[in-house]
């Protein structure tokens, strides 16, 4: 009996032990899990506001090159965009040829240098030039006999010693060598000799630059015989281009001489130049049904070279549009759409925009942003690295 009772009044109680320790083991498991849940979910949430937002100081701003701007919307005139190619100015190019026969014996100019007005590109020797600088000692001679033979007759004429006839004879020979002496020395420096030139040197002549240029081109090798009819050298002045559009036959009513022009080239992406036309041509190619349209710009630089590909960009008649536009730099590509960056409450947030047409250099944008909001115009690439080294970092 005693054994029967000590079983039947352990066993409720070591039951009902086990349960509370059950039900304290799952509340516990239950606070913690909630606990780790809302970890997680706050983490989650810290990462993607992370994700969000990218922040830099002023200075590492400054490194990355990075600008802001005030987005505007501005009055823009109509445009149309054509291609074009450049070409060198053709009123300020020179092809330059030696006057006469002779073979090269230099030619310090190197094709692309930057040369001077009237500095020596090459040095030739011709028998011409030295047939004539001979000529010119000759004439130099007989006027120089011409002058004595005056100087007597004009003593023997004041003493009555010989009759005046023969004085106006002597003096009628001098004019005749001195206009012989300054034709021989036209003729020399037309081919290009030098009057004052002595031994080897009487029959050599140099080819000079007309005018301040760069060289484009360059046919001149030692000890060739070089001839007025092969330029040796072709410069041109590309302070100043031409860029020859190709205007559609639609367009002509619209584009007028004097209208404003940006031309865009794919070696410098980043920068406009600014032009006018300056030309519009009289004949349309009947196989393209264009006509070429001629803008000049200023070339200071050097930038800009002939045969470039370029795009122009010709304001038109018609009315103004206001528009807001972005330089083609600030846009960036991020997860397949336009993104820009916009600078607010200290942090550079990336934000998808609605991308319109391009306009030399710049692109309409016609949704995603408001007028007044801070853009990054440029350093977009570099925020884009960092936003992207930055992903990586937390696992996407």
């Amino acid at each position: 009996m005693t054994t029967n009772k000590f079983r039947h009044g352990r066993l409720p109680r070591l039951t009902l032990a086990i349960l509370m320790a059950l039900a304290v083991s799952l509340t516990s498991c239950g606070k913690s899990g909630d606990k780790a849940a809302g970890k997680d979910e706050h983490g989650e949430k810290g990462h993607k506001e992370e994700e969000k937002e990218l922040t830099l100081t002023t200075e590492e701003a400054t490194r990355a090159g990075v600008k802001v701007e005030a987005l505007n919307a501005q009055k823009l005139a109509t445009t149309i965009v054509v291609t074009a190619t450049i070409q060198a100015d053709q009123d300020r190019i020179a092809r330059v040829s030696p006057r006469t026969e002779g073979r090269i014996t230099s030619a310090p100019a190197r094709l692309g240098d930057r040369v001077g007005a009237g500095q020596v590109l090459a040095s030739l020797d011709s028998v011409g030039v030295g047939e004539a600088h001979a000529a010119l000692l000759q004439a130099q001679s007989e006027l120089r006999i011409a002058e004595a033979d005056f100087k007597r007759a004009e003593a023997l004429v004041a003493d009555e010693i010989i009759p005046r006839k023969d004085f106006l004879r002597a003096q009628s020979d001098r004019e005749k060598a001195a206009s012989s002496v300054r034709a021989a020395t036209d003729r020399l420096r037309l081919l290009g000799g030098n009057p004052a030139a002595s031994g080897r040197g009487i029959s050599g002549f140099a080819v000079s630059a007309p005018f301040a240029g760069t060289i484009i081109e360059k046919k001149a090798t030692l000890g060739d015989l070089a001839s007025p009819s092969q330029p040796l050298f072709t410069i041109a002045d590309l302070s100043r281009v031409w860029i020859v559009a190709d205007l559609p036959e639609a367009a002509l009513s619209q584009v007028r001489i004097g209208a404003n022009a940006k031309i865009s080239v794919p070696s410098y992406p980043n920068d406009v130049f600014a032009g006018r036309v300056s030309h519009i041509g009289a004949v349309l190619n009947k196989e393209t049904r264009t006509v070429a349209a001629r803008i000049e710009v200023g070339n200071s630089d050097g930038r800009l070279k002939p045969d470039m590909f370029a795009t122009a960009t010709i304001e038109v008649a018609g009315d103004t549009r206001e528009l807001m536009t972005l330089p083609d730099p600030a846009i960036v590509l991020m997860d397949g759409q336009p993104t820009v960056f916009v600078y607010e409450q200290g942090a550079y947030v990336a934000r998808a925009i609605q991308p319109g047409e391009r306009m030399g250099g710049r692109t309409v944008v016609t949704g995603g942003i408001k007028p007044g909001e801070q853009v990054v115009t440029a350093g977009a690439y570099e925020l884009k690295a960092r936003k992207q080294k930055s992903q990586l970092g937390h696992g996407h």
